[in-house]
């Protein structure tokens, strides 16, 4: 059977994976199982900026995707960044078969506040989904409360629900990348 995998680079906050691997599944309808860590992906950093190339890192996932693999999301503390842009929540292969989310920015502490992990947790919910969207071909909705709706700051992860709005969850259904696959 197909499976969506997550792998944590580093410590995996318990909380937080089991409530990413419980979304996912209720999302995608796809079995989800966590790998076993693997170390903060320093190869990816740049000095001069503090932060990792998420192009770097989805690179090297290719090389540990398994092959029961439906899909494989990776999961840092790491700020991220792509050339274009400041840094990102993650990023996608769009319809293919890996993708990537940074806690770092959904965390509290990273804007001087207090740690709450039920806010991160539901945060990363909604980032993980966004981004495994994006790898069965869904693009960016314009239903701001979609998980697939562009982010640029925090106040738009967290306007989100966690669940993908009606359109998005009926295009999903008929994305040639979720048709192809042998659903369960």
């Amino acid at each position: 059977m197909k499976t969506i995998y997550l792998i944590p680079f580093g410590a995996a906050d318990e909380e937080i994976f089991a409530s990413v691997e419980l979304s996912l599944w209720h999302s995608f309808g796809w079995e989800v199982r966590r790998l076993p860590a693997l170390e903060e992906p320093g190869f990816a950093f740049e000095p001069q900026r503090r932060q990792y190339s998420s192009v770097l890192i989805l690179r090297m996932l290719q090389s540990v995707f398994p092959a029961d693999a439906l899909r494989l999301l990776g999961v840092t503390e790491g700020d991220l960044f792509i050339p274009m842009l400041s840094f990102v929540f993650g990023q996608a292969q769009l319809n293919g078969g890996l993708a990537l989310i940074s806690l770092a920015r959904l965390r509290q502490t990273f804007y001087g506040l207090a740690e709450n992990n039920a806010v991160t947790a539901a945060r990363a919910v909604k980032e993980a989904t966004h981004e495994i969207g994006h790898t069965f071909g869904l693009t960016h909705c314009l239903d701001a409360g979609c998980p697939m709706s562009l982010s640029n700051t925090i106040w738009q992860v967290d306007r989100k629900r966690e669940e993908l709005c009606p359109k998005c969850a009926f295009l999903l259904q008929e994305m040639p990348a979720w048709k192809s696959q042998s659903r369960p």
